[in-house]
């Protein structure tokens, strides 16, 4: 079990890092375009487009699993955090597991969605024709590790007691 939560954190870790440079180009794409705009009278003009249809998504769900693990996800309680005994680990267990059946839900939908343009070639009319299955890929990626983090967080006797 310790090499494959290694190897899940790397993999979240370098999916932390597309989310953390998804959300500096959209700083840079969005401070050039004013800049460009007050300055040469000339907007950025894939600026909107990229940014809603490639970054937004990928900043959004990249990180998911790896702020879960770190504990830094918001979460609304309806039971003690930390519960003593057998009914504390159960309960943790389903909350995990509920966690889980959502966000697999959220992928199975969102990858049926982002095969479904992939293989129609489905495209973005803008400045530029933007692919959407590439628009659409990261929901499924980030909402799919996330599911196998929390897989592993319910198998795992030692993990800590994060809820979801």
């Amino acid at each position: 079990m310790i090499a494959i939560g290694k190897l899940l954190s790397r993999i979240e870790d370098t999916l932390h890092y597309g989310g953390c440079l998804a959300l500096a180009a959209v700083v840079v794409l969005i401070n050039a375009d004013i800049l460009m705009r007050l300055g040469f009278g000339r907007p950025v003009q894939i600026q909107f487009e990229m940014t809603e249809l490639y970054l937004m998504p990928a900043l959004a769900t990249l990180s998911l699993s790896r702020v879960f693990r770190d504990g830094g996800h918001l979460a609304l309680d309806i039971v003690p955090e930390h519960m003593p005994g057998l009914a504390g680990h159960v309960i943790r267990r389903i909350r995990l597991l509920l966690a889980a059946a959502f966000f697999a839900a959220v992928t199975y939908m969102s990858g049926k969605f982002a095969l479904r343009a992939f293989t129609r070639g489905e495209i973005e009319f803008g400045v530029i024709d933007w692919p959407l299955g590439w628009a659409y890929a990261a929901i499924p990626l980030g909402c799919g590790v996330l599911v196998l983090r929390l897989f592993y967080e319910t198998l795992n006797e030692g993990a800590s007691n994060a809820s979801p």
